[in-house]
């Protein structure tokens, strides 16, 4: 799994770069400026989550077994429910879109738990 993660978060990182460069000089003339910091907390969490999943990459190395995999699929799942619904409601405006991210947090919040359920047992 250790080369997944850091494959998935590489990929997450390439992507959440683009996107704050694509709101910084594509966007920052087309969105509020609500929609528009709603869109780099996308990126900001996006690229956070792709350090995690690099970072998870090691873990799963050193302290493999259940906890860590529950952890890295729960950051990609995660980043794609949490950035994925921010992004699609700032470029749409579609507000029931926002009902989706706080399922996205409860993903990142658990991955963050599984990964220090995995590291305090020492699997």
């Amino acid at each position: 799994m250790d080369r997944t993660w850091f494959l998935i978060g590489s990929i997450y990182g390439l992507f959440g770069v683009a996107a704050g460069a694509f709101g910084a000089h594509i966007l920052k003339d087309r969105l509020t400026p609500e929609y528009l910091d709603v869109f780099e907390t996308a990126a900001r969490y996006q690229v956070y989550h792709a350090l995690a999943l690099l970072a998870m990459s090691y873990a799963a190395t050193r302290w493999g077994g259940w906890p860590t995999t529950a952890a890295g699929w729960l950051f990609t799942i995660g980043v794609v429910l949490f950035s994925g619904s921010l992004y699609l409601l700032s470029i749409s405006g579609i507000r029931w879109l926002g009902a989706i991210t706080p399922l996205g947090g409860v993903c990142l919040l658990a991955g963050w738990a599984m990964l220090i359920i995995a590291v305090a047992r020492g699997q």
